[in-house]
This record gives structure tokens, sequence and C-alpha cells, in this order.
């Protein structure tokens, strides 16, 4: 059995599961061969699990029984830090952090095997997706996302590189470009894909107009390419009423697990599945309910790099199912739910995240940015204020926008709400994936702030419009 996976061998495989080729044969000795590589090199390698997995017999771990294993959670990567590692930071070929906004930067370093073995897959959706809305040619590529000590750039900027697609990394939270400077830079490079973290697409809308420009009329931008963030049909078709513009979800990953998967024509997110191995788990207790199903996420990584991990607990809440999509990619499909802490209580019951947001704003037209208000009404239910920075030009009268708002809010939840137009919304809105959706949407006054939330307001001036 392999102790390493050679390029030539990897990229021989993902040829075959693209055209359909990998059999379930081959499936049971990819996963059985490749997890029982990356257990060898990080109990061999790696200070944290020689401990963690110490009294496990890993020749004997099969991929049907990976409960024999415990579980990698966020609070062991950051206690280990640098001891999680299979090998020395040298070994790495670009040194990465997490962003540390709710607790310490953990180190992410990728050696050459990790980047060019999650980019792959990154690579082949592009190329399919850009084919479907573009045809034979590539378009002009805007990349909005950090670049220091963050993968961002560097993902979106070699996969561009590798297709031929003229790409521009523009940052307009940057403090050397600006909402001003990226603006004139769309509309001067005729940008016609911009990637970028989903409340961008509002942030990016609501400068356009606050500088005089037309957002359908002065660029040319035809698809947003989304990540890192819960964006549902609802935001979706919000964003295609303000630009004109389609809205895809294009990668769903993390600093610690690289590109889990990606997206596709088709609005839907495929598995990287030569890369992983998949639990869904009961997020309260713990408990394996399967490979499909919903739960929190759990993957352990068959890619033996740097810093391969063995059941992570990501902390999202995500839907798989299998494969089957019309876009014609294999791969099982994913759909991100929100982070297992982001469950709202509210007029009794505990909603997802994205039941909330789309409820909000289903229907709704020419909507810059929301924020749900929670508070306790005297006689101690809850009680909702959504204030909604509106383009009544799109959107229609407000206070027709707002009794839809109030009524769907009152089926979901049973809670009285009351929706305010305002143009001038609290920053932390504008935060979005780079904390936590949560706190960038919800702020509620029933329950002292939690730390996502309180690290939120403390950055929220850096995502300022006006420069």
């Amino acid at each position: 059995m392999p102790s390493s996976l050679s390029p030539s061998d990897y990229d021989a495989f993902t040829r075959r599961y693209y055209s359909g080729e990998v059999t379930e044969a081959d499936w049971r000795r990819w996963h059985a061969e490749r997890l029982t590589a990356v257990l060898r090199k990080v109990t061999r390698r790696s200070d944290f699990y020689r401990a963690h997995l110490s009294g496990v017999d890993v020749d004997a771990v099969t991929p049907d029984d990976l409960s024999r294993l415990p579980f990698t959670t966020k609070d062991d990567l950051r206690e280990a830090m640098f001891a999680v590692l299979s090998g020395p930071v040298g070994e790495g070929a670009i040194y990465y952090e997490t962003t540390g906004t709710t607790g310490p930067p953990t180190p992410c370093p990728r050696g050459p095997e990790d980047i060019a073995r999650s980019n792959a897959h990154v690579e082949e959706a592009w190329r399919r997706l850009f084919a479907a809305h573009f045809g034979a040619r590539m378009p002009v590529i805007a990349l909005m996302g950090p670049s220091e000590l963050y993968a961002f750039g560097d993902t979106f900027g070699e996969v561009a590189q590798r297709l031929g697609a003229c790409h521009a990394k523009i940052w307009p939270e940057s403090s050397r470009v600006g909402f001003r400077k990226a603006l004139r830079l769309l509309k001067e490079l005729r940008a016609e894909v911009v990637v970028c973290a989903p409340a961008l697409c509002l942030s990016l809308a609501k400068a356009a107009r606050h500088y005089g420009y037309d957002p359908r009329e002065d660029f040319g931008i035809e698809l947003f390419l989304v990540l890192g963030e819960i964006c549902t049909p609802e935001f979706a078709d919000n964003v295609a009423s303000i630009w004109g513009a389609r809205t895809l979800p294009t990668l769903y990953g993390s600093q610690e697990a690289l590109a889990i998967a990606t997206g596709c024509a088709e609005g839907r997110m495929h598995l990287s599945d030569p890369n992983y191995l998949v639990e869904i788990l009961d997020p309260r207790t713990g408990a394996v309910r399967g490979r499909t199903g919903t739960g929190e996420l759990c993957l352990t990584m068959l890619i033996d790099g740097i810093k391969p991990l063995v059941r992570y607990r990501t902390g999202d809440l995500v839907t798989v199912t299998g494969p089957g999509c019309p876009c014609g990619r294999p791969g099982a499909l994913v759909e991100v739910v929100g982070r297992v802490a982001d469950r709202i209580e509210l007029g009794g019951g505990r909603f997802h995240p994205a039941e909330i947001e789309s409820a909000v704003l289903r229907g709704v037209r020419g909507c810059l940015g929301y924020q749900v208000v929670i508070d306790t009404a005297p006689d101690g239910a809850d009680q909702v204020t959504v204030r909604m920075d509106l383009l009544p030009d799109i959107s229609g009268p407000p206070h027709q926008v707002g009794a839809g708002v109030a009524e769907r809010l009152r089926e979901l939840a049973g809670v009285r709400a009351a929706v305010v137009a305002d143009g001038e919304l609290d920053p932390v809105t504008n935060t979005g994936a780079y904390v936590s959706w949560k706190a960038a949407r919800i702020l509620d006054n029933r329950t002292e702030p939690d730390d996502a939330a309180l690290v939120a307001r403390q950055v929220a001036h850096r995502y300022a419009i006006a420069d």
C-alpha cells in the first residue's frame, strides 16, 4: 500500500473521476489506500497526532470504522498550533493563517501537493462553468478578497492563470485600493466575473451609487462567483435585480480544510470527492449519521500534505446528497446551511441562518443590505425589527416590501415584526463572511454579544464604502 501519492497517479485518478470512469471498487481501493497513507504520515510526523492517535493501530482502521479515531476540533488546532503539522514549516510552499477573528490564528501552510490537488477541482469547476456561460473564450475576472496570509488571491489567481483568463486582484477593503479605485477598475477593465463574498456584492452596489455609477449600465459584470458565506437563492435574486448579473456559489472551503467543494452552472456545490472522507454528525452528540444527510460536516483529508486533518469537525451545518446534478459533474452535492453555533432562537423555535435570510428576502428586489434586530417585548415575547436599505426605483414602495417581510417572519416563527427603511445601516452588516454571517446580519439584544459579534463590531470600520 503506497505511503505517498505521485502527481501522475493523482492526475490519472482525477481524470477518470471527471470522465465518470471511477467504479465502486476503485473508490474502495482509493479510500482505503489514501486513509492508511494519511494516518501513517500524521502518526509519524505530527507531534499532535502522534499523541492524539496513540494506542490506535492505524493500519487496521478502515473508511467504514472511522469512529475508532478521535475527532480533531478547532480548539485542538488552537492549542496544538505548529505541532499539528506533519513536517516543518519550511517544507511548505506558502504560509497562511486563519483570520483569527474569534480565536488565536492557527498556522495553515500548504505544500506543493496540497495546492495542486486542491486547486485541481477549482480549475475543473471554472473550466466547465465558463464554458457554459462564455463558450470558448475566457472572461476578464476581478478577484475581490484578501491576500495577506490568506489563500483567496493565490488560489483563484493561479487557477485563472492556468485557464488563460486575464485577472486582477482588487481588494476594495484594502487601504491601498478602496471602493472608488475598485469601481474604476471594474469599469475600465470591463470585468465580466467578480469573485467575492456575498456581502461584497451589495457593498459594491451601494458604493457604485455613492460614486455616481449605475450598476447595470456602467459595468459589464455578468457573474458574481461567491464564497465563504451563506448565499441563499433569494439573496442571489436580489443581487441580480441590482446588477443584472447572475450570482453563483464558486467555492466552499477554509484555510484549514482547503477547497472542500466547488460550484457549477446550476448553482450547486460539488464535493472534491478524491480529497476527503465525509461524515455527517449529530452536532450535539457527535454521533455519526452517515455520509449523506444534514448535520455537522466532519472531514478526513486524503491528501498526505503538510497538514492533513483526521476527523476534523468543521463546525459547519451542511446537507450532503448523492451525485446527480444536471450540469453533468460528478461528486456528492453539498449545501451549506450555516455554522452549527449560528442557530437562532426565535419565537420558541430554532432556525438556521438560511431560513431567516430566505424569509427576509423572498421576493425582495433592490435591497442594498439588511439587519434583523431581535428584542424582548414588554409581554416577554420576541419582537423583530428588520432594517432594510432599499432602492425604491427597484424594490417598489418600502411599506409594501415591509408588509411582505413581516408576514413571512410571522409565518416562519410566529413573531411580530416591523420593517424600517434605513439608508445608513449599521456598518457591521458589511463584515459578512470575514467574521460571521450571524454577527453581520443578526443583532440580538436579548443576550450579551458573543465573541464573533464583538469582533465584528471592532472591525466594522474597515468595511466602509466611502474613502
